[in-house]
């Protein structure tokens, strides 16, 4: 059960002898203006997040925390990159920003729905092939493709998991989807894995070309339309997962 003097720490970035002074010195209130001086004092999780005030200024502690970020073009899903801007520079602001790990990854030339946790166990269920959660896609084709059978194996001898996939009118593209003008086909297609670059395999196997690529939902959560590239919002991943159990 998470002590106060964790979350203080964990939630402010202080060191754990900091925030032992600041509780000795009885800078800590709740919201009310109570003391809060037992850094020992459990808090459980069915009660967080709560609201804090140090030296009158209110915080909030959470225990777990995700989020939903719109990525956009030409950054990678990392944390850190010698070379590349790094998904991760556009949650730095979100609370336990430090513990947030990214729900999978979008190539540098994906956009779209990227979920980051710091929940390990969950982040485990939610990418891994057992749990096989459906995700889907919208892309910009350079030309026609062909109808996907049941035989079909991409070039490693993976067989994808395809839940749908049919063409899609410009009236329905997702606004986070950039529109390349080579681009002659659109279309949406779902998958239950997350192979490396498996959409872009699957339409090159199909015989066409992915020029633009975007995620627009992962199980139930679809991306907002006005979510702007770059810009993230809170989520309760275990309020849409809670039930997420292996396939059969």
């Amino acid at each position: 059960m998470p002590r106060l003097d964790v979350l203080l720490a964990r939630n402010l970035d202080l060191s754990r002898k900091r925030v032992k002074g600041l509780l000795r010195s009885k800078r800590v209130t709740d919201l009310e203006g109570g003391r809060l001086d037992d850094g020992a004092m459990a808090l459980p999780p069915s009660q967080l997040p709560i609201g804090v005030c140090i030296d009158d200024q209110p915080h909030t502690l959470h225990h777990r925390y995700s989020v939903l970020l719109n990525k956009p073009l030409g950054v990678i899903t990392a944390q850190a990159d010698a070379r590349h801007e790094v998904a991760y520079d556009c949650v730095r602001d979100a609370p336990l920003s430090r513990e947030l790990r990214g729900v999978g990854r979008l190539d540098k030339d994906t956009s779209g729905l990227l979920l980051w946790t710091t929940d390990g166990t969950l982040l485990h269920k939610l990418t891994h092939p057992r749990y096989g959660v459906p995700r889907t896609y919208q892309a910009g084709l350079r030309r026609a493709f062909a109808e996907p059978t049941a035989e079909l194996t991409l070039d490693d001898g993976h067989r994808p998991q395809i839940e749908q996939l049919e063409l899609l009118a410009q009236d329905a593209l997702h606004p986070a989807l950039r529109r390349s003008p080579e681009s002659e086909v659109f279309a949406t297609i779902t998958i239950r894995t997350g192979r490396f670059h498996e959409v872009r395999r699957i339409f090159a196997a199909l015989g066409s070309e992915v020029l633009d690529l975007c995620r627009v939902s992962f199980g139930d959560l679809e991306l907002p339309a006005d979510l702007d590239a770059g810009a993230w919002r809170p989520v309760d991943l275990h309020g849409h997962f809670s039930g997420l159990s292996p396939r059969a």
